[in-house]
């Protein structure tokens, strides 16, 4: 029987936090196994809005031939529409909006070509050890002296517990491509009871046609409803507009969506992205998150690997900075997701009061970045 492989590092999920883990590490002189038990490109959902907080980032994390960041069309402002009101926010500097099924496979390649040994349709079994780690995988069992598990929020290897007694509204998420005649660069938040949608465009044009392309991706309570049509329903102004959409692509679905407080480390290995915390898809900071938990992540344990350090003394700095950094985005919205929340009578002050004050609306935003 051959001898597992051995790496300095595997990474579980080919998702932008794992990408951005692996691609990071690699530059480093990291030998560095990426695990992604499907294939891409494909369709996940997710809002597709990439924060210009992370875009310089992703800019380093993809090769310089790549056009996919010139090519983004620029979100400069957010609109929220609640309780018959319209809530205007700047983007500024503007985002972006990327395709998933784009980005996804941009980041692979660059994995790729940073020297990644990058896998897919390979799925982690289960990891045992504390250094080095024993990772068993449907394709066999490799060895690694440190582990950074990117493979989501409802992969067998980071399932979230609640404490006992607390339950949790069950939510889904769903997205969709469409095209929409001349759609506004802008990222649209349309609020009903139970549940919101976000429009955006991901292609201001599509070659031989005068529409764009545009994606909406709602998060609902499963009691609400359990289809794009329905979600539309559910707000006249987003049911109005939805009229004139043709579909593009097969609507995409998962669930429950579950918010709770990040966890960066677990079983002596680095979490990122969705498997440390899933963010809020309304604050459009998922994929800056993965982003940069992930190149974060790689880069902590750099003196581990260069053995100036121990793992665990790298992992903890890891949590510490996580904290620092970015645990207090999975904060800010939590509060606001609970103002939002709050019954019509409760919540209309506070609209008004952001409407009149862009100062504090602005701060919100930022808070969120």
């Amino acid at each position: 029987m051959a001898e597992p492989t051995h790496y300095d590092l595997i990474v579980i999920g080919g998702g932008p936090a794992g990408t951005a883990a692996a691609i990071t590490a690699a530059r480093q002189g990291t030998h560095v196994g990426l695990l992604e038990r499907g294939r891409f490109p494909r369709h996940k959902v997710c809002g597709e809005f990439v924060s210009a907080e992370s875009l310089a980032l992703l800019g380093t994390l993809l090769p310089a031939e790549t056009d996919l960041l010139q090519a983004a069309p620029r979100i400069a402002e957010s609109r929220l529409f609640l309780d018959g009101h319209m809530l205007r926010i700047p983007n500024a500097p503007p985002a972006a909006s990327i395709a998933r099924f784009d980005l996804d496979a941009a980041l692979w390649l660059a994995a790729e070509k940073a020297g990644v040994e990058a896998q897919q349709q390979t799925a982690v079994q289960s990891v045992s050890g504390a250094g080095p780690f024993q990772v068993h995988t449907s394709c066999g069992k490799l060895l690694a002296r440190a582990v950074i598990n990117s493979s989501g929020r409802w992969s067998s290897l980071t399932q979230y517990r609640a404490p006992s007694g607390k339950q949790h509204a069950k939510c889904l998420g769903l997205k969709s491509h469409f095209a929409e005649p001349a759609p506004s660069p802008s990222v649209d938040l349309y609020f009903f009871d139970g549940g919101y949608c976000g429009v955006q465009a991901v292609e201001l044009r599509q070659e031989q046609s005068n529409a764009g392309r545009i994606n909406a991706c709602a998060v609902v309570r499963g009691d609400i409803a359990t289809s794009l049509s329905e979600v539309f329903a559910r707000n006249a102004l987003l049911y109005e507009r939805s009229r004139c959409w043709q579909p593009l692509s097969e609507p995409v679905s998962t669930s429950p969506l579950i918010f709770h407080p990040p966890q960066p480390l677990s079983q002596g290995m680095l979490l990122a992205g969705d498997a440390a915390g899933f963010v809020d898809p309304f604050i459009g900071d998922g994929i800056s998150l993965a982003l940069r938990s992930g190149s974060l992540a790689a880069e902590c344990l750099a003196p581990f690997i260069a053995g100036k350090r121990p793992l665990v003394e790298a992992a903890e700095h890891y949590a510490r900075r996580y904290e620092r950094e970015l645990a207090r985005i999975f904060r800010t919205s939590s509060k606001i997701r609970q103002a939002l929340l709050l019954p019509p009578a409760v919540r209309k002050p506070i609209l008004l009061l952001l409407g009149k004050t862009p100062a504090v609306t602005r701060y919100l935003a930022r808070q969120t970045r």
